[in-house]
C-alpha cells in the first residue's frame, strides 16, 4: 500500500511541478511581452480558470500522497525522502496561499483602473514568489522519485 502513495505522490507532484514550469518558463515570459492591458486581463484570466476542479485535485494530492506516503514508510529507506519531499510542498502551498492569492485577489480588484500600477504593484512580486514555489515543486518531485527508486 505504501507503494501505491509513493506512486501516486510522485505523479500528482510531477504534473504540479510541470505546471509550474510551464508558467516560469513559457507562459509568463510570454505575458511579460504583451503590453499593461493584455497582461493584466491575461492574468485575471489566468486566475479565474487556474483554481478549478483538476488543479484542486493536483494542490491537494501533492499535501495528501506524500503525507500518507510518509506516514506508511516512516522508518524505511525513502521516509526521510518522502518527508522532505512534504515539508517543499507545504512550503511551497504556504507561499501561494500568503502571496500568490493575495497578489490574485488585488489584480482582480483593480479591474477598470489603471492597468499599468496593477501591472507594477502585480508582476515582479508574483514572479519572485512563483520561482520560489516552482523551485520548492521541483525539489519535491526530485526527492519523491528518488524515494521511489
Amino acid at each position: 500500500m505504501a507503494s501505491l502513495f509513493l506512486t501516486l505522490a510522485v505523479i500528482t507532484t510531477g504534473l504540479y511541478a510541470g505546471f509550474m514550469l510551464t508558467f516560469l518558463v513559457a507562459i509568463m515570459p510570454g505575458l511579460a511581452a504583451l503590453p499593461d492591458e493584455g497582461f493584466t486581463a491575461a492574468m485575471r484570466r489566468f486566475n479565474e480558470k487556474v483554481p478549478g476542479p483538476a488543479f484542486l485535485a493536483l494542490f491537494l494530492g501533492v499535501i495528501a500522497f506524500p503525507a500518507v506516503a510518509a506516514f506508511t514508510e516512516y522508518g524505511e529507506d525513502g521516509g526521510p525522502l518522502v518527508a522532505a519531499a512534504l515539508a517543499c510542498a507545504v512550503v511551497s502551498h504556504l507561499v501561494t496561499i500568503a502571496g500568490n492569492i493575495p497578489l490574485n485577489q488585488a489584480l482582480a480588484g483593480s479591474e477598470g483602473g489603471d492597468d499599468s500600477a496593477a501591472r507594477t504593484a502585480f508582476e515582479a512580486r508574483w514572479n519572485a514568489l512563483h520561482r520560489f514555489r516552482t523551485a520548492l515543486s521541483l525539489a519535491a518531485f526530485v526527492l519523491l522519485a528518488a524515494a521511489d527508486l
